[in-house]
């Protein structure tokens, strides 16, 4: 039973989280054979404000316009 845990920062809409789900899905059924009800797929969410990228948080890149 593969599990794919994902963690992105918070922002994203729930169809696209319901895509990601269904495309990891498919690349691991693809990848490894499993069948795709036996593929787990786990996304944890990340304030933007906890995300650090170069010592700086991902809100204030986004703020900034810098991401």
């Amino acid at each position: 039973m593969p599990l794919v845990q994902i963690t992105l920062a918070r922002g994203r809409s729930p169809e696209q989280l319901a895509a990601l789900g269904e495309e990891v899905t498919a690349a691991v059924t693809r990848a490894v054979g499993a069948p795709a009800e036996n593929v787990r797929v786990v996304v944890t969410e990340c304030e933007p404000e906890h995300w650090f990228v170069g010592g700086e948080s991902l809100a204030s890149l986004r703020a900034s316009g810098r991401r």
